[in-house]
């Protein structure tokens, strides 16, 4: 459905149990196909238990949110040109607003007005507290550290120096706390501090957390020794890492129905969050479908990161009725007679495939390409062939293929180094299993390797200067890796390499 400029839409938003509204005020073209153009989307200072009458629409005025750091900004963006399928026209009146903006989002209208709620929630003193303090940067004293009063985000560095934990209110904007040691003041701290919106906190060492008093947004925990989770009502995002903890049980509010969860190595943590929104599931090997539609029976959102990865029982999905949002990134093992119909999907309003095999993209998109027409956000890219798969399974290059400023040439280049490396690194290892090798001429021979490695990647830059910060870093991690396997396997044979002094050609020799 696209809309036109003047158009007022609602949409429902079962957390606030309202109707909110936006208008489209005006139209950004993108490229040729009038598919592509965006539209400027002004959310409205309205919220409803019943759809407006047409006659209401004229008194609507435009969202200016002032929580947290934001300072009366007007809640105007650029999203995508097709509407999708849950919101409601109810009338088209001239634009509210002219003004223009460099924002760029999605159709996520009722996030910014429930924000504003929850700071109008907070004491009005407190709130003017911290609006005074946002831009002082006049200095105080807080944990044997000179700190900006304005300050937003502490860490260790502060926290191991506090002696009286009240010296935190130092810091009226203080929204968001990392640490990485036990201490024992921190929860209650955070539970009686409404601006501490985000929490990170690894080696715990708690069986416990009890955060249900708190105001936070955002969760971050490893799980090891947790055996119980309280949430408050507020959590909209929680991310757990590390081992599994099997007897980990999540209280959360409403079973988490508007939580969002990730989880790392794709798979869920614990038990608990029987009615979850939204799952995220990343490094994912292997997936049973199954198992998740019977953990989380009602997701409306679920995406899903393969390592790459396998999936198998997708036909499963079609169980999750209420699915609004589906995505997959590098997962396999399914066929486009297993991914469900789109009538098994009415709510579905935004369906993005990013490379998966490619009779199954073309069989799905064919499935759900008349559902553009009603809304529904539809992206399947990257379908791979067979061989690419073989190819890439184990390549840690493989996200190069299809990155903006990567050609198809240097991805498949970079796969090929991998591939010759990690051959070259085998035949070395491969010299220490008869017993007694040369030493000296395995070191030279992995020295080679190094620069082999370096100068390959020295000369696909030299042409197009295409690697970047991120690719850097992915270069020489990729090396690191290879490196401490093949010392790990030479140890095992007796032979010690250090792997420090086969770094140095790597340093000495990269132009990049």
């Amino acid at each position: 459905m696209k809309p036109n400029v003047g158009d007022v839409y609602c949409v429902y938003i079962e957390k606030l149990r309202q109707y909110t509204a936006c208008q489209i005020t005006g139209v950004k073209a993108e490229g040729k196909s009038k598919s592509h153009d965006l539209v400027a989307l002004l959310e409205l200072d309205w919220t409803g238990e019943e759809l407006p009458r047409e006659d209401e629409l004229g008194k609507m005025q435009p969202l200016y949110g002032d929580f947290f750091f934001w300072d009366k900004n007007l809640e105007l963006s650029y999203v995508g040109g097709n509407v999708p399928k849950n919101y409601i026209k109810v009338g088209n009146i001239p634009p509210i607003t002219d003004g223009k903006t460099n924002s760029y989002g999605t159709w996520n209208v009722g996030d910014s007005i429930y924000r504003q709620l929850r700071w109008e929630a907070i004491p009005e003193e407190r709130r003017k507290a911290f609006k005074e303090a946002a831009n002082d940067n006049s200095m105080v004293e807080v944990g044997g550290r000179s700190l900006q009063r304005s300050t937003h985000f502490i860490d260790d560095e502060v926290l191991q120096g506090l002696d009286d934990w009240s010296e935190l209110d130092k810091l009226p904007c203080l929204t968001r706390i990392i640490a990485k040691k036990p201490y024992d003041s921190l929860l209650s701290f955070v539970n009686r501090n409404p601006f501490i919106n985000e929490l990170q906190w690894e080696n715990h060492g708690c069986r416990v957390i009890d955060v249900k008093s708190s105001n936070l947004e955002r969760i971050m925990l490893q799980v090891e020794l947790l055996e119980e989770l309280h949430l408050n009502p507020n959590a909209g995002q929680l991310s757990l890492y590390g081992s599994d903890s099997a007897g980990l049980t999540i209280y959360a509010y409403e079973g988490g129905r508007w939580m969002t969860a990730n989880f790392s190595e794709g798979k869920p943590f614990g038990r608990g969050l029987e009615r979850l929104g939204a799952l995220h599931l990343n490094g994912i090997q292997e997936l049973d479908m199954r198992q998740i539609v019977q953990c989380y029976p009602a997701l409306n959102e679920l995406r899903l990161w393969g390592k790459p990865g396998m999936v198998t029982n997708m036909e499963s999905l079609a169980q999750l009725v209420g699915l609004k949002y589906f995505s997959t990134f590098d997962l396999f093992g399914f066929t486009g007679e297993q991914f469900p119909e789109p009538d098994q999907f009415p709510q579905l309003t935004w369906l993005w495939l990013t490379s998966l095999p490619a009779d199954t993209a073309k069989a799905v998109k064919e499935k759900y390409k008349k559902e553009i027409g009603k809304g529904l956000d539809l992206s399947i890219t990257k379908p791979r062939k067979p061989e690419w798969l073989r190819e890439n399974l184990l390549n840690p290059f493989r996200d190069w293929d299809g990155r903006e400023h990567i050609t198809a040439a240097n991805a498949k280049k970079a796969a090929d180094v991998y591939k010759k490396t990690i051959a070259a690194i085998h035949s070395v290892v491969k010299q220490t299993q008869g017993g007694a090798a040369d030493i000296e001429r395995l070191k030279q021979e992995l020295r080679s390797t190094v620069l082999n490695y370096t100068e390959a990647f020295n000369k696909m830059d030299r042409r197009t200067g295409f690697i970047e910060t991120v690719e850097r870093e992915e270069i020489y991690m990729v090396l690191a890796d290879l490196l401490q396997t093949a010392k790990q396997q030479l140890e095992s044979a007796g032979v010690n390499i250090d792997d420090e002094v086969l770094f140095r050609p790597f340093h000495e020799l990269r132009e990049f």
